[in-house]
C-alpha cells in the first residue's frame, strides 16, 4: 500500500536567495512562487497534519518559515493551518484558550472563523454602500449593464 501525498503550501516570512531555495530543494522538492515567498511542495505521510509537522521539521531550520497550509481543503472542506509560534506568544495562547475552556486549537479556530466573518460582513457593507452610491446616478438597468460588461474584460487587480 503506498503512502498518500499531502500538497502543502509554505509561506515565508521573507524571500529567499536562488541560493537557500536551491540549497532547500535538494532535502525536499519545491516549487517557489515569483518572487520566492510561497513555496509548494509534496510530503508523503499518513495524515495532512503528520506531512505538516514533517515538512517543518525537515526545511524549518533551512527556511524562515511563517505557516504551512494544506493547498486543498480536506472531505471536511477545511485547510489545515499548521504555524509555529514563539514561546511567550505559545504560551498566552495556551493560557486564553484555557480560561476559555478550549484547547489552543481550536481556540485559534474559533478566532479565524470570527476574523473571516467580520471581514465578510464589512465587504458585503463596502459594497452594498457602493451600490447604493452608484444607484443614486444611474438607473439599476445601467448599473447592471455595466457590471455585466465589467465582468466580461480580463479581471484586473482588485483595489483595497
Amino acid at each position: 500500500m503506498t503512502m498518500p501525498h499531502h500538497a502543502l503550501e509554505i509561506m515565508l516570512t521573507r524571500p529567499l536567495s536562488p541560493a537557500a531555495l536551491h540549497r532547500a530543494a535538494r532535502v525536499l522538492p519545491l516549487a517557489a512562487n515569483h518572487d520566492a515567498t510561497r513555496l509548494m511542495a509534496l510530503v508523503e505521510a499518513k495524515t495532512a497534519p503528520r506531512a505538516a509537522r514533517r515538512l517543518r521539521h525537515r526545511l524549518g531550520a533551512r527556511l524562515p518559515i511563517d505557516v504551512i497550509t494544506t493547498h486543498y481543503p480536506d472531505a471536511d472542506h477545511k485547510v489545515l493551518l499548521n504555524v509555529a509560534f514563539p514561546p511567550t506568544t505559545h504560551a498566552s495562547l495556551k493560557a486564553e484558550a484555557r480560561r476559555a475552556h478550549q484547547t489552543p486549537e481550536r481556540f485559534v479556530e474559533l478566532a479565524l472563523h470570527r476574523a473571516l466573518a467580520q471581514h465578510a460582513d464589512q465587504e458585503t457593507d463596502r459594497l452594498d454602500r457602493a451600490v447604493r452610491q452608484l444607484l443614486a446616478h444611474t438607473t439599476p438597468a445601467y448599473l447592471i449593464s455595466a457590471v455585466g460588461h465589467a465582468l466580461t474584460r480580463l479581471p484586473e487587480r482588485p483595489t483595497p
